[in-house]
């Protein structure tokens, strides 16, 4: 089967993250476990589009989304590559799938005004005279101002941060690196809170952000602040640290800059990943007719 050492593959080779992998190991327990189920044995070759469509349909009956099976789809392929540069012999039977139709999900933001409310307008928010508190702030403020995802935030390093070029050197998605700029004023607050982390916590791990006990911070501790501040602010039922990078990328379209330019500070492969965010500048321009236009 290979299965393991295919874990292994996209795990060590491949450098996909923990979450990453997880999901794939998830993924292949399930197909395996319904192979078995209907075939007695799970054997690669004798798997048929058969097969893979009736898994298809069991899933989408289960509830699952399109976008949820086209993700499993997809885990499905990279093992039947995988099996193929191992010198397996075997037809590939995801050649002749056609994955469910997906509903295109418009990316949900943040407005301005309302971050600017948040960063700007409720200092009493932040200011519990602790750590936690301008370290909080500094968080926001870093996720709207850069537009990282929640891991890339996590791993950051004193290191990575270049105070004479005012640029920070973001390691994203399988470990590719790009370097995105920043302003003066978030220079400016990174440098009093490095002074204040300093000074008030015993640092041990090697992060710009840390606990009080000195340790690296978690996914769902992140999660859970970034949620209680938006929702003071807004009434989005989703309030994530990704609400932020979609903001960012919004506030970016709609005050002139390039899309090719948001690609790149986003660290997206393709700039199709990036057109998502096109749709927000309407409001922008329709915005921009009203106000120009006579017959308006």
């Amino acid at each position: 089967m290979l299965i393991d050492k295919f874990l292994q593959y996209i795990k060590y080779e491949k450098g996909y993250s923990s979450h990453t992998f997880i999901s794939y190991q998830t993924d292949m327990n399930q197909f395996v476990a319904f192979v078995e189920n209907k075939k007695g044995r799970f054997e690669p070759k004798e798997i048929t589009a058969t097969d893979i469509r009736e898994w298809m349909v069991q899933m989408l009956d289960a509830g699952l989304t399109a976008r949820s099976v086209n993700r499993k789809l997809t885990t499905l392929k990279t093992y039947y590559r995988f099996l193929e540069t191992e010198g397996i012999e075997l037809v590939n039977p995801l050649r002749k799938i056609i994955p469910p139709k997906t509903k295109k999900r418009l990316p949900v933001f943040v407005k301005e005004g309302e971050m600017d409310n948040l960063l700007n307008g409720m200092e009493d928010v932040f200011d519990k005279g602790d750590y936690e508190g301008r370290r909080d702030k500094l968080i926001m403020e870093t996720f709207y101002c850069l537009g990282i995802r929640l891991s890339e935030l996590i791993g950051i390093k004193d290191r990575d941060i270049d105070f004479n070029k005012n640029t920070i050197l973001i390691t994203g998605k399988r470990n590719k690196q790009r370097l995105i700029p920043f302003g003066n004023s978030l220079k400016s607050d990174i440098l009093a809170y490095i002074a204040d982390r300093n000074a008030e916590v015993e640092k041990v791990e090697d992060r710009l952000f840390v606990r009080k006990n000195g340790q690296a911070l978690y996914p769902v501790l992140v999660y859970r602040l970034v949620n209680k501040y938006l929702s003071m602010v807004c009434t989005l039922t989703k309030r994530s640290p990704h609400v932020l990078r979609h903001s960012f990328a919004t506030a970016m379209l709609n005050n002139g800059a390039d899309l090719d330019a948001v690609k790149e500070l986003l660290g997206h492969a393709n700039l199709a990943a990036t057109e998502v965010y096109t749709h927000t500048t309407f409001e922008r321009l329709q915005k921009i007719y009203k106000q120009a236009h006579p017959r308006a």
